[in-house]
Parts: C-alpha cells; sequence; structure tokens
C-alpha cells in the first residue's frame, strides 16, 4: 500500500512539473524558491559568524569575564566601539589585568581592546 501512494505521488508530481502548458513555469518557480531558500540559508549562517554590534558585544565580554568570581564586577567598566573593546576601572592585582585583556581578545567579535585597567595608587592610563 505504502508503495502504491509513494508511486501515485511520484506520478503526480511529474504530471504536475511536465503539464503540456504550465510545467515549465510550475519548473520555473519550484527553481527559484530552491535557490531562494538556499540562498537565504546561506546568508543566515554567514550572519551568526558576523561580528556583532557594539552593545551585543559589549554584554558579551561581560558575560566571559564576569563569569569568573574573582573579577571585581563593580570596579571594571566595559565599552565597545566599532569592534573595539574598551576595558576602564580598577583592579587588585597587576595580572589580573593582563589576564582579563587576554582573555577579552579571544572573544568572537573582539577586533581590538584598550586596555586602561590600573592598580589601586598607580595613575589611569590615559586614552
Amino acid at each position: 500500500m505504502k508503495k502504491l501512494l509513494g508511486l501515485v505521488g511520484i506520478g503526480a508530481a511529474l504530471t504536475y512539473f511536465f503539464h503540456p502548458s504550465k510545467g515549465e513555469r510550475r519548473r520555473a518557480y519550484a527553481k527559484n524558491r530552491v535557490v531562494g531558500l538556499v540562498n537565504q540559508a546561506k546568508v543566515s549562517a554567514e550572519g551568526s559568524r558576523e561580528h556583532p554590534d557594539d552593545v551585543t558585544l559589549a554584554h558579551k565580554v561581560e558575560t566571559e569575564l564576569f563569569r569568573d568570581d574573582n573579577v571585581p564586577k563593580g570596579q571594571i567598566n566595559i565599552n565597545a566601539e566599532n569592534g573595539k573593546v574598551f576595558l576602564r576601572g580598577q583592579v587588585d592585582k597587576p595580572e589580573l589585568i593582563e589576564d582579563l585583556e587576554k582573555r577579552t581578545r579571544s572573544i568572537h567579535g573582539v577586533q581590538d581592546v584598550e586596555n586602561l585597567l590600573h592598580t589601586p595608587g598607580a595613575e589611569a592610563p590615559a586614552a
């Protein structure tokens, strides 16, 4: 029974696409729809790999960096402009400054990092 239904379906599709007067238009329409769907899928996949906007990028960096309990959340300000991330604020250890910059650079979408972090008693770097 399933085989018969399959054969009937194939026959109906062939009749639909190879109809003497309307078949050519139907085939062209089906081809255009398939090509459009494939192109749309490509654009969608490429869009997910593109760089996020600045607000999204800043939130993404915050999420990644502040996930660690050793990072002082209230003392660091993170901004992004055209893919460049600015880290501003004060941290207790100099090695944390380097670690935060390194971790920020590894985040997808970050094109550059301007590290303006400093330790207590040290003068804040100028941009």
